[in-house]
């Protein structure tokens, strides 16, 4: 450490050509050391006595000397520094500094600032020296600057500024970049700024040139005789030239803001072409295209493209760089040209994926669509073998093909195939032999025109015609086995009167009938299935008859499937069945209870689904219209995506044999399309599944009456239901009148007569309607009711009724039959009136069909 006197950092700037002097010298504390040592000797020399006054002197002087430093260290007058500090290179590197540096302390006066300082801010030497606010004081242009500099400043932040200061006597002026920061991080240096004043007009007008530059290069760029685009990698138009644009009928501002995709731009799936480029690590790839770009009006112009694309290190492909030239002018002037343009149109446009290929299967040359067919399947790009495009299963197909294209074949038969990828897809292949003369590397033309849609279409139709074909033939088994179910309950029904419960015949006869009951049952969802049964709809409250259910429907699910009703608000009214809707719904909840052997939940959801809504649902063959959506989801294993499509045909059934006849979806799908409904299924392996049923809305009528469920069918036209309570049967089922009883089948015939003769009726048999009609003739006390079959030989029911209705048009009918009452109704005459008692019947329900229909009035 030395000492030295302090200077006062609110005086004149020191000067950077007058560095201060250094302070402190060894040689002169040696000097005073041997002075010291020498006085010291020559007092020793004296005696005791003699030396004492001038030691006494000596310290005297010493403590003077030592108690002036004192306060005058205390004063501040003195200090101690480090060395360091003095160091000529740290000062010189400031001083000689090409920016211009000044201190300032908190008052704002400059403490320090060396040369460069002094010739920026213009001042003659360092006691000119003045602050920046001072210097550009009253100039417009800098004071905003300044005030921002002089905020930092005060605030102890950092700030930088560039401003441009104007010339006098219109002098071009310059640029000036100025910087604030603080001295230190020390509380005491915090207050003091440090401020750099840089002349950057050079790097200013070194920028400007660049910017002049590039702007002229864009300029002719715009004005090219040709276009110029780039693409991102996204698809992405980046940039497009003033030339391009015009020729689009764009707005350039429009297209540089990220309005506009390549997709956009080009026609058809040429943009396929662009992006199938074979990626290279680190290549840079020109390919040649001839397409149509698109314009706004929608318009095409053909145009041939130079597109320049390069590939990072890892095959990522970079911005695309790509030159058009229009062809549309060859179109008028070259003929030659204009066939050309007209064949790559064919070409690039046709909706056929086309490609030459050559004997390994090689793509040589391919079209946009076959380019986009690519993409779709997940190949790296067109020039693959299109082999690959084929599943491995049918590729030998494929293969066969082009093998005889090669060989010079021409008639090729054509080939379908199922396509590479995730999705089941197929295509059909076109193969056609290249003349090798003029083609050495093409061995075969290849069209391929996908045929997915048409295939599921034909799938669509197939699955049709076969539902309807069993449905037909499940109708016409229904049938023949309600005649016989017929006939095995009626004569058990005599048997059951003959014997006694005591009998010890009776439980046997008893289980004859439980066992006819249940086949009667089987036949109930075979007709459901094929859409022939008997329907009684009425108006019904969905949430009311859901309601009704659930006791019934937690009975049948067990205690491990929870269950959970959802009801929908103001559900709309719907004209259904109600037993059949009980039997769908119970039918849905208990294959969602085997679903779900480990136990899970039940949920039934209702809500009303506006045309609106149903149009976006986009299910195939429902129309767009009101519906009331029934949803019966669980969380069971779920419906494997093979089966699916089968689940709603008869007979069809994944239960082990013995726990299910795989009629009840079957009827399920039956019952809602007879009752004007759609259901649909969604469910995954694992996930559970839901089963959508859609309802149509009932519109009310205010002429309508609501009808009411009968134990006989309601009449033809002017109907009118039987009342709730004449549905059960009476006790006296006893009366009197003459019966007309037509049935073809003989067996039948004769139990059906037996009973109503044993309830007191006088019963006349005939075997088909054309006896019927010579009965009728000939019968002089005349006849009370006619009981007739409706398909029958010669003569059928609606065609004995029409007959006999002209000779006495108030004769009473009551049809009976093993197909629905919807399966005759149309080729009745308008408002004919008749009863209806589908078979298979008991011999109670005949009889009380008979007189509940005698005792209506005539």
């Amino acid at each position: 450490m030395t000492a030295e006197t302090d200077h006062d950092l609110t005086r004149e700037p020191v000067a950077a050509h007058e560095p201060s002097p250094r302070s402190g010298s060894i040689a002169l504390v040696l000097l005073v050391a041997a002075g010291l040592v020498a006085v010291a000797v020559g007092l020793m020399t004296l005696g005791r006595a003699q030396a004492q006054p001038y030691i006494l002197g000596i310290l005297a002087v010493l403590a003077m000397v030592g108690l002036f430093n004192l306060f005058a260290f205390a004063a501040g007058i003195i200090r101690f520094v480090d060395r360091n500090l003095d160091d000529p290179v740290m000062g010189r590197i400031a001083d000689h500094a090409f920016d211009g540096l000044a201190v300032t302390d908190p008052r704002g006066h400059v403490v320090y600032s060396n040369a460069a300082y002094l010739t920026l801010t213009g001042a003659t030497g360092p006691q000119d020296v003045r602050p920046v606010e001072r210097v550009f004081i009253g100039n417009p242009d800098v004071s905003e600057a300044v005030f921002r500099l002089l905020k930092a400043a005060r605030e102890g932040k950092r700030q930088q500024e560039e401003v441009r200061i104007s010339g006098h006597d219109g002098s071009q002026g310059r640029w000036l970049r100025m910087r604030v920061r603080p001295l230190g991080t020390g509380k005491r240096e915090t207050k003091y700024a440090v401020w750099s004043i840089a002349d950057i007009t050079r790097d200013r007008e070194r920028q400007e040139d660049v910017f002049q530059e590039l702007q002229h290069a864009i300029e002719y760029l715009d004005h090219a005789p040709c276009g110029f685009f780039s693409v991102s990698p996204a698809g992405e138009l980046a940039y497009v030239n003033a030339t391009l644009a015009n020729w689009l009928d764009y707005d350039l501002a429009e297209i540089g803001s990220g309005g506009l995709k390549l997709t956009d731009i080009v026609s058809g799936d040429g943009a396929s072409l662009l992006t199938a480029i074979v990626a290279v690590p680190g290549e840079v790839k020109t390919e040649v295209f001839d397409i149509d770009l698109r314009m706004r009006t929608g318009k095409t112009m053909p145009v041939r493209l130079y597109h320049k694309l390069a590939f990072g290190a890892d095959g990522a492909p970079g911005p695309s760089r790509t030159l058009v030239i229009s062809r549309a002018r060859d179109e008028r002037s070259d003929p030659d040209r204009a066939a050309e343009v007209r064949f790559m149109r064919f070409f690039d446009h046709t909706p056929m994926a086309i490609a030459t290929v050559d004997r390994g299967g090689n793509v040589v040359r391919a079209n946009a669509r076959y380019a986009k067919l690519g993409q779709a399947l997940g190949l790296d790009s067109a020039s693959k073998s299109i082999f690959r495009a084929v599943n491995s299963r049918d590729r030998h197909l494929l293969i066969a093909a082009i093998n005889q294209a090669a060989e010079g074949h021409g008639d090729v038969a054509p080939v379908e195939v199922a396509l590479e990828g995730t999705k089941e897809r197929w295509g059909q292949f076109f193969v056609t032999p290249v003349d090798e003369a003029e083609h050495d590397t093409e061995a075969a033309i290849v069209h391929m025109l996908e045929t997915t849609e048409r295939r599921a279409l034909e799938n669509q139709i197939n699955q049709s015609q076969k539902m309807e074909t069993v449905g037909q033939l499940a109708g016409g088994i229904a049938h023949d086995f309600n005649n016989v179910l017929s006939a095995i309950m009626m004569a058990n029904d005599f048997l059951l009167n003959a014997h006694k419960p005591t009998d010890p015949s009776f439980q046997d006869i008893m289980q004859i009938k439980q066992n006819a009951t249940r086949a009667a049952t089987l036949v109930r969802q075979l007709l459901a299935f094929s859409r022939r049964q008997t329907l009684r709809p009425q108006v019904l409250d969905l949430g009311d008859a859901l309601s009704d259910l659930a006791m019934l429907l937690r009975r049948l699910i067990g205690e491990k499937v929870k269950q959970e009703t959802i009801h929908g608000r103001d559900l709309w009214p719907v004209k259904v069945d109600v037993s059949q809707f009980e039997q769908v719904i119970v039918n849905l909840a208990v294959n969602a209870r085997d679903a779900m052997p480990d136990g899970g939940k039940l949920i039934i959801r209702t809500a009303n689904v506006a045309a609106e809504e149903a149009a976006k649902l986009a299910y195939k063959g429902m129309p767009a219209a009101d519906y009331v959506r029934i949803e019966v989801a669980d969380t069971g294993t779920g419906i494997p995506a093979d089966i699916r499509d089968k689940i709603f045909e008869p007979f069809f059934s994944t239960k082990e044999v013995g726990k299910g006849t795989g009629l009840g979806l079957s009827t399920v799908y039956g019952i809602v399309k007879q009752t004007g409904g759609f259901i649909y299924v969604d469910s995954e392996p694992g996930q559970g599944t839901s089963f959508h049923i859609f309802l149509p809305r009932h519109h009310a009528e205010p002429e309508a009456q609501v009808e009411q469920p009968a134990a006989v069918g309601a009449t033809n036209g002017a109907r009118e239901a039987a009342p709730a309570a004449e549905a059960k049967p009476r006790t006296d089922l006893t009366g009197q009148g003459t019966i007309l009883l037509v049935e073809d089948e003989e067996g039948l015939r004769a139990l059906n007569a037996r009973g109503l003769r044993s309830r007191g009726y006088t019963v006349v048999e005939a075997e088909n309607g054309v006896e019927a009609m010579e009965v009728l003739a000939e019968q002089s006390g005349g006849i009370d009711l006619v009981v007739s079959d409706v398909v029958m030989p010669e003569m059928d029911g609606p065609s004995l009724l029409k007959a006999m209705r002209e000779k006495n048009p108030d004769i009473k009918f009551i049809f009976v039959s093993g197909y629905a009452e919807d399966a005759f109704e149309k080729s009745l005459p308008e408002g004919q009136q008749f009863d209806f008692l589908p078979k298979p019947f008991t011999l109670s329900q005949l009889v009380a069909a008979v007189k509940e229909t005698m005792a209506k009035a005539g």
